[in-house]
Formats: C-alpha cells, sequence, structure tokens
C-alpha cells in the first residue's frame, strides 16, 4: 500500500475537480487527484463535450435537408451513424488526454481510485473490489464526484432499451422511436438530435412546458420549432412506469386530466434529473451534512466540517459544468488565501444547445416582477436581423430584462442561432453593474447576430429603429 502527504486532495476530476487542481497547485498547493474513471469527469467523456460533437453532425444533417436553398442539390448521400458516434467518442478522448497533460505540467499526481475519506485530513484510495490501496494525509479535502441520472421507481432503467443520458450517446444504430422522459436541457439535446437522423422523438414533461426553468417565452419558442420539425410534445403528462417489452418499451403516462395511456417505441431515454454521487464517500462519523440530498456548503465552497470542501453538482444546483469550475477555482483560491469573493450565483449562464439554442443569464420575468421589481422588458426577433437571414437561421428572440427605475440588467433570455455564444456578452456587463442603455450605447459591428443584443436594449426603451 501506498502513502502520501500533501496539502489538498481532490475527489474526481471533472471540470470542478481537474480545475481546482490545477489552480490549486499553480497557488504553490501539493495536491493530488483522485479519479476512479478517465480524467475529465463526465462533462469530458460522457456529457458536454461529447454530446456537443453529436449535436454538431445533426445540425450537418438538418443542413442537407434544406441545402436547396443554399444553391446545393444533395440528392443521393448516406449516413454511416458509427462514424458519427465514433467521432464524438474521438473528441472525449482527446480532451480527457488533455487533462492528463495539463496535470503533468502543473505537476497534479494522479491517484486511480475510489476516495474514501476516513477522518479530517486521511483520504483512503480503494480499487473496484474495496480493497485499500493508498493512503493520504492531507491538510484540506476537496469532494468534486459529481452526480448521475436520477434513478425513479416504476421506470426500470436496464441500459438497453430504456437508457441513460450516456447509452444515448453510443447506440449501434439510429432507432425508428425514442421516448424522452423529461424536457430539461438533457432531455430537448437528445431530441433535436435524434430528431435529425429520422427518429420519431416523443417528448414527455411533467411541468406545463419544456425547458421549464427557462423564461416562458423562449420556453414557448423552443415548443413551436420543435413541432415544425414533428417532435411530439407531451406537457403536464407524468410518467408512471417505463418497461422494456419485447422489442421495444412500453410508458405508461398520466395527463393533466388524469386520463392514462401507454406509449411505445424502440427506446426510452431516462432523462429525469439528477442524482449527488456521495454513497461509500466518508466516514458518517465526520458530520458531512445534506441539504435536499446534496452535500451544504457555505458561499466559499465549505462544508460543515473544517477542512473539506465541495463543488459541482454534488453541492446542488445549478448543476453545470462551468459553476463546478467556478467554485473549484473559488475554493482553492480561499484555502490560500488568495480571493474571499465567492461565487455570485446570481450571474451564472445557462445554455442549451439544441438547435435554435438556448442561453440565459439572471433573473426570469416572472421572477423579476416576483421579487418587487418593476421592469422594462427589450425584445428583438433575429426575423429583423441582417446576418441571421444571410446564413438561413432568422428564427428565435434576445429578450433582456430590465429594472425600469435604474435600468440594471436583471436577466437575458435568448433563443436563435449562436445564443450560446453571446451570453457572455451579457454576462461581462452583469459583472460590470451594466444598465440597458450602457448595452444599446454600445457599437457593435455590423452585420452580426449580436447587435441583436444591442437592438433588444434599444427596445426597451423605444429607440430601436430596426422594428
Amino acid at each position: 500500500m501506498n502513502t502520501y502527504n500533501c496539502d489538498l486532495v481532490v475527489i474526481g476530476s471533472g471540470p470542478g475537480g481537474y480545475v481546482a487542481a490545477i489552480r490549486a497547485s499553480q497557488l504553490g498547493l501539493n495536491t493530488i487527484c483522485v479519479e476512479r474513471d478517465n480524467l475529465g469527469g463526465v462533462c469530458l467523456n460522457w456529457g458536454c463535450i461529447p454530446t456537443k460533437a453529436l449535436l454538431k453532425s445533426a445540425e450537418y444533417r438538418n443542413f442537407i435537408n434544406k441545402s436547396s436553398e443554399f444553391g446545393f442539390e444533395i440528392k443521393d448521400f448516406t449516413v454511416d451513424f458509427t462514424k458519427v458516434i465514433r467521432r464524438s467518442r474521438d473528441v472525449a478522448n482527446k480532451m480527457s488526454n488533455g487533462v492528463g497533460f495539463l496535470f503533468k505540467k502543473y505537476k497534479v499526481q494522479q491517484v486511480k481510485g475510489n476516495g474514501f475519506i476516513k477522518s479530517k485530513g486521511v483520504v483512503e484510495v480503494k480499487d473496484k473490489d474495496g480493497n485499500v490501496t493508498d493512503t493520504i494525509n492531507c491538510k484540506n479535502i476537496l469532494i468534486a464526484t459529481g452526480a448521475r441520472p436520477r434513478m425513479l421507481k416504476g421506470i426500470d432503467v436496464d441500459l438497453n432499451k430504456i437508457i441513460t443520458s450516456t447509452e444515448a450517446m453510443i447506440p449501434k444504430e439510429i432507432p425508428s422511436s425514442i421516448i424522452i422522459m423529461g424536457a430539461g436541457a438533457i432531455g430537448v439535446e437528445f431530441a433535436y438530435f435524434y430528431n435529425a437522423f429520422g427518429t420519431k422523438v416523443t417528448i414527455v414533461e411533467m411541468l406545463d412546458r419544456i425547458l421549464p426553468i427557462e423564461d416562458v417565452d423562449v420556453s414557448n419558442e423552443l415548443a413551436r420549432n420543435f413541432k415544425k420539425s414533428k417532435i411530439d410534445l407531451l406537457t403536464s403528462t407524468k410518467v408512471l412506469s417505463a418497461k422494456a417489452k419485447g422489442k421495444g418499451v412500453e410508458v405508461k403516462i398520466q395527463k393533466k386530466d388524469g386520463k392514462e395511456e401507454v406509449l411505445t417505441a424502440d427506446l426510452a431515454l431516462n432523462a429525469i434529473g439528477i442524482q449527488p454521487n456521495i454513497e461509500n464517500l466518508w466516514n458518517e462519523s465526520l458530520g458531512i451534512v445534506l441539504e435536499k440530498g446534496f452535500i451544504k456548503i457555505d458561499k466559499f465552497m465549505k462544508t460543515t466540517v473544517d477542512g473539506i470542501y465541495a463543488i459541482g453538482d454534488v453541492a446542488g444546483p445549478p448543476w453545470l459544468a462551468h459553476k463546478a469550475s467556478a467554485e473549484g477555482l473559488a475554493a482553492v483560491e480561499n484555502i490560500t488565501g488568495h480571493s474571499k469573493d465567492g461565487i455570485d450565483y446570481n450571474n451564472i449562464p445557462g445554455c442549451t444547445y439544441c438547435q435554435p439554442q438556448v442561453a440565459s443569464i439572471g433573473l426570469t420575468e416572472a421572477k423579476a416582477k416576483e421579487s418587487g421589481y418593476e421592469v422594462k422588458i427589450g425584445k428583438f426577433p433575429f426575423t429583423a436581423n441582417g446576418k441571421a437571414n444571410g446564413i438561413g437561421e432568422a428564427v428565435g428572440f434576445i429578450k433582456l430584462v430590465l429594472d425600469a427605475k435604474y435600468g440594471e440588467i436583471l436577466g437575458a433570455h435568448l433563443i436563435g442561432p449562436d445564443v450560446t455564444e453571446m451570453i457572455g456578452e451579457i454576462g461581462v456587463a452583469k459583472t460590470l453593474e451594466g444598465t440597458g442603455k450602457s448595452i444599446f450605447k454600445t457599437i457593435h459591428a455590423h452585420p452580426t447576430l449580436s447587435e441583436a443584443i444591442m437592438e433588444a436594449a434599444a427596445q426597451a426603451y423605444g429607440e430601436t429603429v430596426n422594428i
């Protein structure tokens, strides 16, 4: 058995863990990262990165459908679905290997296995059979073990016919039909992907709209576009059970009026939330407190036990890779005394990478009003944007929620082409306490998609000239 001594042990190497480990080493801490699987966690291997590769293939597949509008007559072509999947896996592997390179560059030591916090300052590393292979004595511990798909009673996930997002990324062939249970970001992204390749897609969502955490106008716009693509949307509908049957699946649902119905398809995807990876992670006598099932932390990512921190999905919402990274940086900078700023959770963007793309930050219109603000709303459609028309993607809009009294940017809600790249402008403006006027008084290049942000701000003050 190996024994190590260090300043910081990071358990998990996802976008929170590996970023925290590297930053800690940069700041002079002798750092060890414990990881049981491939470096990069779910995000780089089975989430954020490989799904974007798949979605790009879906985007190209949809382009072929309308290529004649651009002067290309593509009549005969084939889809090699195995290559679509292989490219996604190659991208994931490249990014995972990149983390290994960075660990070597910044002298972060990796120890393979399952981390277990035996006591304050002591981490044991166990192999898959539960045998202790390493003991690490340390000053601080950072938990970054992430989360996995939430399993619900009655939904019999067998990883074959009823699958999770992991299996949805590596199908051997294109299914003729799929039922997607849950209409959050994961659900709608896979809906877009499979629909692009000809699969009949049905989305079942318990709440009254898809992407229910987004502004209602955005949800309605995405629903309109999905329906145009012949994706069936069953909102205000509960999943009572899901099970494999014969060569496919049966999903029993209950609609708003109480009527029950059985849906059938080749596959069903369980995309109903996540649950934290906390099992067999620490000695219960430590007293680490949970809150709504996730590790409770303060604004510096400290748990209820001195010297133990937690970041990312395991520490609760929002369940976003960039939130985990930001928390990782904040935690190690607090440990080393470099920064005491913590995280501004009101300024974390959220992105969904279907087409049209969705991006948002801050308060929705409804939340702003509930919070007591008198608001100005600025809204500008991409149908009036020259660049959007030029690239053939004139769909969606920019919506800004502004404080009527001071002009403060309370929130932004974008749906349309490349809006996940555009949300950063609003993030910077909010960080600098910018106003709606500061946006539309800033000269934006023409023709660009980002002009729509300027126009939306101008529209809130009745000063736009293009609608």
